[in-house]
């Protein structure tokens, strides 16, 4: 009876170490697209703030959206 259960017990420490490393793996790849995305909206934020500037410095009006889009 006692080996069966180490037997039990062993086959269910190998599933939770599979599922970890799944999981790890998950995670990692997610906070590779996070940090891609904050990347790119660091990018879009300084082209932004570019056109923006420059736009100031030639005089020209800023057209914003309407509030109602």
């Amino acid at each position: 009876m006692n080996e069966e259960r180490i037997i039990e017990l062993e086959i269910k420490a190998a599933y939770q170490e599979d599922l970890l490393q799944a999981l790890n793996r998950i995670v990692s790849d997610q906070q590779q697209q996070i940090d891609r995305l904050e990347a790119t909206c660091r990018l879009l934020n300084e082209r932004m703030q570019n056109l923006l500037a420059e736009a100031g410095n030639s005089g020209e009006t800023v057209h914003e959206i309407p509030p109602h889009y």
